[in-house]
């Protein structure tokens, strides 16, 4: 079965809960980190990208980093414009954007279930990003960020959540993007913890390094020993494509054009950016947008037939010599909210740059991957909207 526990949240204090929220540390990079918090001390970006208190020159895992996290985590936490719960509580969270909304479940997991596989993960995870986590976690003395876990609906436990959203909610605010954030406590949690008896697992959805690098810091101090996450029923878990973006492609586009001919199905010169089925890609280089229908593999696994794995296949492997994504600086991976016009914009700012729009991985094949015990490629899921950090932190108690 899968477990969830209630926890003694640090949290803002409820008039700054919309100043103190900030999106995870991995979705922005330092300099769009810097230019959100500009101007609000009470960013939760001033704990989770530390960087932008320190110089610019400052390294990624420059030791000053950890340091200033952790002091200014603590700086928050001894401040009037935080509260730490007495009791320990679950709590529940409602995300609306798109015309939609998704409620979750927000407490804290076993890293034994994690360890023991009750959480199943379906992507690899970096080494040097793990440990960059598992620094900042034991140097704060806290999981500062929750993972994104889902579930197989339960009826049960959809019936007690309804329940609870009908009382007073504990934050309510509308974040810079529009996305409405809204937070119930559950001050006696033991009737949706023992809900949780008929899920027979988690599954990450997002956040596979901050699971990993929990397993890893609990080694050290048992104390750290269950990590925050929010776990959502699968039928509310909205997924968008990520792309990929190619810097430098060792063909000219005439010759580009041919080798993936020779490969695969190819409209040239199409009038849309996105792929109009699954198996299909679009690919935009020089100015101009191509549609590609990807041929069946012969590999063995469900991880192979997707999408994204097929194009790695067909494409990346063969024609760009892209063989470990993971690890290869002639790819990065775009977002799907960015939209397609942030891969022209990329395309168009470099010469002989190629971008690729997909089809979004389905939940179906999320789960499919994960009971299989499979992984699926570097990046193939992005999950929108994203939980905010900063709500509630889980300090070791």
């Amino acid at each position: 079965m899968a477990t969830i526990r209630p926890f003694r949240a640090l949290r803002p204090i409820p008039a700054l809960c919309g100043a103190v929220a900030s999106v995870p540390y991995d979705v922005v990079s330092v300099p769009e980190a810097r230019a959100l918090a500009a101007g609000n001390p009470h960013s939760f970006l001033h704990v989770v990208r530390p960087e932008i208190d320190l110089p610019e020159t400052t390294g990624e895992y420059a030791d000053a980093v950890y340091t200033k996290g952790a002091e200014n985590l603590r700086s928050y936490a001894t401040s009037d414009h935080s509260i730490r719960d007495v009791t320990p509580a679950l709590y529940i969270y409602r995300l609306r954007a798109f015309g939609r909304e998704q409620t979750g479940i927000f407490g804290c997991i076993p890293v034994a279930d994690y360890d023991s596989g009750g959480v199943l993960k379906h992507e690899k995870t970096r080494p040097v990003k793990v440990r960059d986590r598992v620094r900042h976690i034991l140097e704060q003395e806290a999981h500062a960020e929750p993972v994104f876990l889902t579930y197989r609906d339960s009826a049960h436990v959809s019936t007690l959540t309804e329940r609870i959203k009908q009382s007073e909610p504990l934050y309510n605010f509308t974040a810079d993007d529009g996305v409405l954030h809204t937070v119930w406590k559950v001050d006696d949690p033991a009737q949706l913890v023992a809900a949780f008896v008929d899920v027979p697992e988690f599954y990450v959805a997002d956040g596979h390094h901050r699971c990993e690098a929990a397993s890893v810091a609990a080694q050290s101090r048992p104390d750290a020993a269950q990590f925050p996450a929010v776990v959502f029923p699968v039928s509310e878990v909205n997924i968008l494509p990520y792309n990929r973006f190619v810097r430098r492609s060792p063909l000219a586009e005439n010759e580009l054009l041919g080798a993936v001919a020779a490969r695969c199905e190819i409209k040239t010169d199409v009038e849309y950016s996105e792929p109009v089925a699954r198996g299909s890609v679009c690919m935009y280089t020089g100015g101009r947008w191509h549609s590609i229908t990807l041929p069946a593999t012969e590999r063995p696994t469900v991880a192979d037939t997707l999408d994204i794995a097929r194009l790695a296949e067909f494409i990346l492997e063969p024609i760009f010599r892209i063989m470990d994504q993971r690890r290869d600086p002639n790819i990065d991976f775009v977002g799907g909210i960015r939209g397609t016009k942030e891969l022209e914009r990329r395309v168009d700012l470099l010469p002989g740059s190629v971008a690729f729009s997909m089809v979004a991985t389905s939940m179906d094949e999320l789960i499919a991957v994960s009971d299989a015990h499979l992984l699926m490629p570097p990046k193939s899921t992005w999950f929108e909207p994203k939980l905010r950090s900063g709500i509630l932190v889980h300090p070791f108690d």
